[in-house]
């Protein structure tokens, strides 16, 4: 077996549970500490209250771990050496004895190879402003457009081309319905400006989607469940702090991955906190859906 699941999760595998993945990047580089352990922890509480076996996913010491215990969570959390790993690292972290946290296109490919068709996480990556002259578009997408998965997650991030992205998400055959909207959720705001085709009301109505792929044999890519975050943060704030980071970004230098965690870090310290209050929220709501929806597609 090319993974390690943790008890909890061997179990609900082999009994046919409902299972949620969860990535491990928001865990070691996305929440401060000790804050982002409390979060982690929280965060599989409330996909077991909603039915379903939570499975974070990481990389320690060179072992796949579908399923983290409590102490893996600990180490994830607080261990310096954590890497942040994308799906092209996975056999190289793994064969150097390494150890990462993994991001969304890293999460996806493990659940699948597990047989986990529910996965929840923060925002999507996508295409980055400028990549028309930087090529700088997130492996996520690549990966979705491969893998028969359900994701949730509140749209893209605020700080990525989200017309450029849809117009990806398209282009590969990844579906997309808004849960309970038609507005396309942008991370921070609840609507990114966009609009999007199929809206989507219960957890039930999602299932029928996830089985009607399969019937239809248009599982050979991702469904994306765009919810929208309750409290969004104030516009006019965020975009004030979008563009002073950005230009913060462009006067440092700092391209490629780093801009995505460099342009969050700011988000933190100009919004005083507000941006990690909302980011919080997305993922425990994210969670909370993602359960449902794995119970839902049970019980179709």
């Amino acid at each position: 077996m090319p993974f390690t699941p943790s008890p909890e999760v061997a179990a609900a595998l082999a009994e046919g549970k409902p299972i949620v993945a969860l990535e491990s990047t928001i865990i070691s580089h996305g929440l401060p500490r000790p804050q982002n352990l409390e979060v982690a922890r929280e965060v599989e509480d409330i996909v077991r209250d909603h039915g379903a076996v939570p499975a974070t996913i990481a990389v320690i010491d060179g072992v796949v771990h579908i399923g983290l215990t409590d102490d893996q969570l600990k180490a994830i959390a607080n261990r310096d050496d954590i890497a942040k790993a994308s799906s092209r690292d996975l056999a190289i972290i793994s064969a150097s004895k390494k150890s990462a946290a993994t991001t969304v296109a890293a999460t996806a490919h493990l659940a699948a190879l597990a047989g986990i068709r529910v996965f929840a996480t923060g925002g999507l990556g996508g295409v980055h402003r400028d990549a028309n002259e930087t090529f700088d578009e997130s492996a996520d997408l690549t990966a979705l457009s491969q893998l028969d998965i359900t994701v949730v997650c509140a749209g893209v991030k605020s700080i990525l081309d989200v017309a450029a992205t849809l117009e990806r998400l398209e282009t590969l055959a990844i579906g997309v319905v808004g849960y309970k909207t038609t507005a396309f959720p942008g991370f921070y705001l609840t609507d990114s400006g966009f609009t999007i085709e199929h809206r989507v009301e219960s957890a039930t109505e999602i299932a029928q989607i996830i089985h009607s792929r399969e019937a239809l044999k248009t599982n050979k890519s991702a469904l994306v469940v765009a919810n929208p975050v309750k409290h969004e943060m104030d516009r006019k704030r965020h975009d004030a702090i979008l563009k002073s980071g950005l230009a913060g970004a462009r006067k440092a230098g700092i391209v490629g991955k780093a801009v995505t965690p460099f342009l969050l870090e700011h988000f933190h310290t100009a919004s005083e906190g507000e941006s990690l209050s909302v980011n919080i929220e997305i993922i425990k709501s994210n969670s909370a859906l993602a359960a449902d929806i794995a119970v839902a597609k049970q019980q179709h």
